[in-house]
């Protein structure tokens, strides 16, 4: 059981590893042109609130050292997107915009989580806060999507809902859950057993609305949805 539990867990670390990247095109654009345009940061700041909780609950929960690596990773990266938020965001607005929120979540939140556990909570108690909080902002996250969702409905198409990255968070989902389900881990296996099933919702709607032809409201309801980029899970 502890074999297959590894195995299954390095298969989620490397489509885990797969996602952190996926943005990489995105900001490929951002450094071409010199400017972030209308993308927005607020997803990649939480998605390093997210792998940097991760990542200190793997260091603190015995043999969990698969999550604390991968969401090491993460933060590498998240860190690296951000950068390049404050680098080549086209006012002074949005760069302070994007300091302030860093500052809360990614300072602020993040700082007073591990201050509070650390100081207040030991053994298992440490544990559980830890994993709550990790939970709550996965499930979150993973829930992200749903306005997207609410487009293709809307719109009859599935442009802005992309197949592979649909794919993705059904896998990702699908193969922490049940790494989750091995190795008897709630706080992991709740949120990825709910992105599992949300990546299958959104397979489902890709599969009914692929070749479906797009409503008259749809061109309006796109560009509205491309200016967001999806949350990243890890």
């Amino acid at each position: 059981m502890k074999d297959l539990s590894f195995y299954v867990g390095v298969i989620g670390s490397i489509i885990s590893v797969l996602m952190f990247l996926a943005p990489v095109r995105t900001f490929w654009r951002i450094i071409k042109h010199r400017s972030t345009e209308e993308f927005q940061s607020l997803p990649y700041i939480c998605t390093l609130l997210n792998s940097s909780l991760w990542t200190y609950y793997g260091i603190t929960r015995p043999g969990s050292y698969l999550v604390a690596t991968v969401n090491g990773f993460g933060i590498l990266v998240e860190a690296v997107y951000v950068t390049l938020f404050f680098i080549y965001a086209p006012t002074k607005a949005m760069r302070a915009k994007t300091a302030i929120i860093f500052g809360i979540l990614d300072v602020g939140f993040l700082g007073a989580a591990i201050a509070a556990t650390r100081l207040a909570l030991e053994g298992e108690a440490r544990i559980d806060a830890i994993g709550f909080m990790c939970a709550g902002l996965n499930i979150i996250m993973y829930a992200s999507p749903l306005s997207a969702m609410k487009t293709v409905v809307t719109t009859k198409s599935v442009e802005f809902m992309p197949f592979m990255l649909s794919f993705f968070f059904f896998l990702n989902g699908g193969i922490w859950a049940f790494y989750a389900l091995l190795v008897r881990d709630i706080f992991l296996g709740v949120p990825n057993g709910t992105g599992f099933l949300l990546g299958t919702a959104q397979l489902v709607l890709y599969a009914i609305y692929r070749n479906a032809k797009p409503s008259k409201n749809a061109a309006n309801s796109m560009e509205e949805g491309a200016q967001h980029e999806p949350l990243i899970i890890s």
